[in-house]
């Protein structure tokens, strides 16, 4: 497998104002990030789904800390790579939608390292195979390119209406199940974990499915039957106000609902999302295994997330790009070599990845992220935690998540509250409620972790 070298490593070593040690002890922990794009609660662990399957993903949880309470920074895939790997809010950076990628902006590159080569800089060996950024090539080495948004054997199933992303397909495929991006991605991965190296790994593999297309092989969808539906009820949007219609119902490239409904596809989508999600479990469970037969298993931190939630009926609503519970919400799984097993309900970030991961593997700190180190939950899941988790959707809109509560402010200053001891589901908007004092102490509460920064959003 020929190696390829990023041309943009020359703008980002720059170690010296970092002081970054020159070498690193050999005994130092690998790191093996598993990235799922568009991959909800609809796992067995976190019970998002009753026919959901994912024994593979099950086990790692079962091995390592599960953090039942995290959410992603932005709530469609570049804002929230870019969040995650360079370790900065979207109201930090600007960068809040998926139309302006990070490669045009070189004076950001040089100011900022990215995890994979801050792990660099700090003599780790890294690598990586698959989506895991959003755009553009970051890493000092890499893997087969299996990032293609469709691959050229899948074969249209849905007739879109016009106007339809063109990604916006859903159906089984009949062609070989090896030639499947993620199958490929899953091969490579393993067959670099089966290697011993000279440094300490940080390994990285990017799976696609459950996005759009939701295009898993005919076997696995084959194998579910009789598809239950999410609830939804018909008058959820009475209590929401204008802006949160505007800024997550009004994009015309997603199908509507009422689409779904009158046309028969909602259970289809619904079929064609959950055998995705097994097909990517199938491939997760074949790096797990090559990770525990190889030279890395007693040595090495796995961390598997996604990069924010999906909508499949919820809120009469599908795809990302909302700022309630089923976009923000992720999967968050950090398994550490002999470290404590459990889960934790305390609201955590996907931002927390970076620091923790330096965190772990002691290579000091990096004082320009803003997310915290996750290592005291991981010592203790019962700790005291002051953080919430805050995710943004656009400039000066945001979702505040603590233990309890969801808190929702727009730009135009409406706002959305919802208790998730009693309604899980944030069917109740308690923000209409101005006479309610309990509900507006709540609200002052979770005001005070609105980001004090919103910068414009930077342009192309």
């Amino acid at each position: 497998m020929k190696r390829l070298i990023t041309p943009l490593l020359a703008i980002f070593f720059v170690c010296p104002v970092w002081g970054v040690p020159e070498s690193i002890e050999k005994d130092k922990p690998n790191v093996l990030l598993i990235a799922v794009d568009d991959l909800n609660d609809w796992i067995g662990c976190l019970g998002g789904h009753p026919q959901t399957s994912t024994p593979n993903i099950d086990r790692l949880a079962e091995g390592g800390m599960l953090f039942t309470n995290a959410h992603c920074q932005g709530t469609m895939c570049n804002p929230s790579r870019i969040s995650l790997l360079w370790g900065k809010r979207p109201s930090s950076t600007g960068f809040y939608d998926n139309h302006y990628p990070i490669s045009k902006h070189p004076s950001f590159l040089k100011n900022h390292l990215n995890l994979p080569n801050y792990f660099a800089a700090n003599g780790y060996k890294t690598l990586s195979s698959g989506k895991i950024f959003h755009t553009g090539r970051y890493f000092q080495v890499q893997g087969p390119r299996t990032g293609q948004w469709r691959n050229g054997l899948d074969q249209k199933v849905q007739n879109k209406l016009k106007g339809w992303h063109k990604t916006w397909d859903f159906g089984p495929q009949d062609y070989d199940e090896s030639k499947f991006t993620d199958y490929i991605t899953a091969t490579w991965v393993a067959d670099q974990l089966g290697k011993k190296s000279d440094k300490p790994l940080l390994l990285a593999c990017g799976f696609y499915r459950p996005h759009v297309p939701f295009f898993p092989p005919r076997r696995i969808y084959d194998s579910f039957k009789d598809i239950k539906l999410p609830e939804v009820i018909e008058d959820d949007w009475d209590d929401i106000p204008p802006e949160a219609r505007k800024l997550s119902m009004s994009n015309p490239k997603i199908p509507t609902h009422d689409w779904m409904k009158q046309e028969n596809r909602w259970q289809l989508a619904v079929h064609a999302y959950l055998a995705s999600v097994r097909w990517t479990d199938e491939q997760i469970g074949r790096v797990l295994d090559a990770l525990g037969q190889g030279p890395h298993a007693k040595n090495t931190i796995v961390v598997l997330f996604s990069d924010h939630g999906y909508h499949l009926g919820e809120k009469q609503r599908w795809s990302k790009f909302s700022l309630w519970e089923r976009t923000t919400r992720v999967p968050l799984i950090v398994s550490v070599p002999n470290g404590l097993r459990g889960r934790t309900d305390q609201p955590v970030e996907l931002l927390s990845i970076y620091p923790t991961l330096i965190d772990l593997c002691g290579l000091g700190e990096n004082p320009k992220l803003e997310g915290v180190s996750l290592k005291p939950l991981l010592k203790n899941p019962n700790a005291e935690w002051k953080h919430a988790a805050i995710s943004t959707l656009g400039q000066n809109n945001h979702a505040i998540r603590d233990q309890r509560w969801r808190y929702i402010r727009y730009a135009d200053g409406t706002e959305e509250l919802y208790d998730h001891q009693n309604d899980p589901h944030e069917w109740t908007n308690l923000a209409k409620n101005k006479s309610d004092s309990i509900r507006q102490k709540v609200i002052n509460r979770l005001k005070t972790y609105l980001p004090k920064m919103n910068v414009p959003q930077r342009g192309g």
